[in-house]
C-alpha cells in the first residue's frame, strides 16, 4: 500500500492564519454584503421590481455600466502603452511619470470631480475648445466617462507593466532570429501573455468605475434619466429613507458586477491555459 505523505509547510500556523482569514473577510466583505439582501428581502417581490426596474433606475445602470465600460476599453489601449513605455524604456523623467500614474490612488475623488469639472466645463481651459467643436464635455455621459478614466487608468498600468518587465528578452531575440519581424514578434509572443493581466486591469478599472461616486457626481450633471448614475440614485434613496429601496438597488449592481467579475477571470483563466501559464 502506498502511502502519499502531504507535504507540510516550513512555516506553521496555517489552521490559525485561515482562521483569521476567514473571520476577516467575513466581518469586512461578507456580513454587510448579507445585509444587503436581507434588508432588500423585507419588500415584496413586486416592490422590489417597482424600484430596480423603474424608468429612472433603468438609466441610472444603463449610465454607470455602459460609462465604465467604455472607461475601462480606453483604459486598457492607452494603460496599455503607458505600462509598455514604463517598462521597456529608460528616458528622463521616467520616475515622476510613473509617479504621476498613481497619482489618482493618492488625490480624493472629490478633488479630482471639482478639478475636471472645472478643466471640462464651458469656460474651462479644455472644455471651452470641446465646446466650439460642439461636444458638451461637463454635466454629460461624455464627462462621466472622462472621470472614470481618470480614476481607473493606474488599474491597467499598474497590472500590466509587471508582466512586461518580467518577459524575457531573449524570447524575442529567438523570434527574430527565427525570421520573425517586430510585428509577428509582438503578435506572436509578447501581446498572448499580456491578455490575462490587460483583461485583470480592465476588470479592476470597471469594477472602480461602477461604483465611483466622489469624483463623478461634479462633472455628471447629475439630472435624473440622463446623467444620474447608481450610486447618486442610492445616496438619493437613503437621502430620503428608503433604505429598502437603496439596498434593492444595490444588490442589482451587486449581481450583474459579480457576474461580470466571474467571466472576466473565466477568460483570464482561459488564456492563461492557452498560452501555457497555468
Amino acid at each position: 500500500m502506498i502511502k502519499i505523505l502531504k507535504q507540510k509547510s516550513n512555516l506553521p500556523g496555517f489552521h490559525l492564519s485561515l482562521g483569521y482569514t476567514i473571520f476577516y473577510l467575513s466581518l469586512i466583505v461578507l456580513i454587510p454584503l448579507s445585509m444587503l439582501f436581507i434588508k432588500t428581502s423585507s419588500m415584496g417581490f413586486h416592490e422590489i421590481w417597482n424600484v430596480v426596474a423603474a424608468p429612472r433606475t433603468l438609466a441610472a445602470y444603463r449610465l454607470s455600466f455602459g460609462a465604465s465600460f467604455v472607461a475601462g476599453l480606453i483604459n486598457v489601449v492607452f494603460g496599455f502603452l503607458i505600462a509598455w513605455v514604463l517598462g521597456r524604456y529608460t528616458f528622463p523623467g521616467k520616475k515622476i511619470i510613473d509617479a504621476l500614474v498613481d497619482f489618482p490612488f493618492a488625490l480624493p475623488t472629490a478633488v479630482a470631480g471639482i478639478t475636471l469639472a472645472s478643466l471640462y466645463s464651458q469656460n474651462g481651459w479644455l472644455g471651452q475648445f470641446l465646446y466650439r467643436w460642439g461636444i458638451q464635455s461637463a454635466y454629460s455621459s461624455f464627462g462621466i466617462t472622462i472621470a472614470l478614466i481618470f480614476i481607473g487608468l493606474p488599474f491597467v498600468v499598474r497590472t500590466v507593466e509587471p508582466v512586461l518587465q518580467e518577459l524575457d528578452v531573449e524570447l524575442e531575440d529567438a523570434a527574430a532570429s527565427l525570421g520573425a519581424n517586430r510585428w509577428q514578434t509582438f503578435l506572436r509572443v509578447l501581446f498572448p501573455n499580456l491578455v490575462p493581466p490587460l483583461i485583470t486591469g480592465f476588470t479592476l478599472a470597471f469594477a472602480r468605475g461602477i461604483g465611483e461616486y466622489g469624483s463623478v457626481i461634479f462633472i455628471a450633471g447629475n439630472m435624473p434619466g440622463k446623467t444620474e448614475i447608481a450610486p447618486l440614485l442610492i445616496m438619493t434613496k437613503l437621502e430620503q429613507y428608503d433604505y429598502s429601496g437603496a439596498t434593492a438597488i444595490a444588490v442589482v449592481m451587486l449581481l450583474v458586477s459579480f457576474a461580470l467579475l466571474v467571466l472576466a477571470n473565466f477568460l483570464q483563466w482561459f488564456f492563461s491555459k492557452r498560452i501555457g501559464l497555468n
